[in-house]
């Protein structure tokens, strides 16, 4: 019983690595709505491998390190591949020049930069009631929330169909990451109204967010957050 007390939660993070390389595959596949779908499943293993190991005790140096090298695969390379996806019809041409190496590679930043993001989080023991820049499933969401919007529906075509706007998408999502901006994180330092405004502020306008623009608004979330996080600065220690 304690071997099993001990690892379910390490369970559920290869769970989140599973799904993360399953829809890897899958979106260079050109099959989006199965990666929608292992980001979605990735998102719900990465909150309750957590939770898991807090109720049953369990949290370890090992579950830490595991946690972070799941989230690589399934919010640091997706993300990037997705860009790497939505950058690759424009070759090696940029405002009509022809450059020695094609830009889709550009997109590949966004994988640098979250990997550097989970190694100073790893090593920030500050970052307990909130996040120091953009964490890696919100910023996941973004990328290929909109690029899944725009293959759905045909949303955000104005970026999609300009390179530039997409590179200068990836430089600001890659910065986000390692900013040092504070970010709402939904963990509770106490059951006070007064100290949980700013999730509270979050959790009503995300809902109101997706009824009003349902798959359009997966990516408009991520952009409120940000606002409100930027809004709440003070609060969030």
């Amino acid at each position: 019983m304690n071997f099993i007390k001990n690892n379910l939660a390490n369970a559920i993070t290869l769970g989140n690595l599973f799904s993360g390389c399953v829809g890897a595959i899958h979106l260079i596949l050109g099959d989006y709505q199965t990666t929608a779908i292992c980001i979605i499943l990735s998102l719900i293993l990465d909150f309750f491998d957590g939770f898991v190991a807090r109720a049953l005790k369990a949290n370890s140096n090992l579950g830490t390190q595991l946690d972070s090298l799941a989230d690589m695969v399934s919010f640091g390379v997706i993300p990037g591949l997705a860009m790497f996806t939505m950058l690759e019809p424009f070759g090696n041409e940029i405002l009509g020049l022809h450059l020695p190496f094609e830009i889709k590679y550009f997109g590949l930043l966004i994988t640098l930069f979250s990997c550097l993001r989970l190694a100073i989080f790893n090593l920030d023991e500050d970052q307990k009631y909130y996040f120091k820049g953009l964490n890696t499933p919100s910023n996941t969401i973004l990328i290929f929330g909109s690029f899944f919007a725009h293959k759905k529906l045909g949303s955000f075509s104005f970026l999609f169909e300009n390179e530039i706007y997409l590179m200068i998408l990836t430089v600001i999502s890659s910065w986000l990451l390692i900013s040092p901006i504070k970010m709402i994180a939904m963990k509770f330092k106490s059951m006070k109204l007064q100290d949980n405004y700013p999730k509270l502020a979050l959790l009503i306008g995300a809902i109101l967010i997706l009824i009003i623009f349902k798959t359009v608004g997966i990516s408009l979330v991520i952009l409120y957050y940000i606002f409100i996080s930027l809004l709440f600065q003070k609060q969030l220690k």
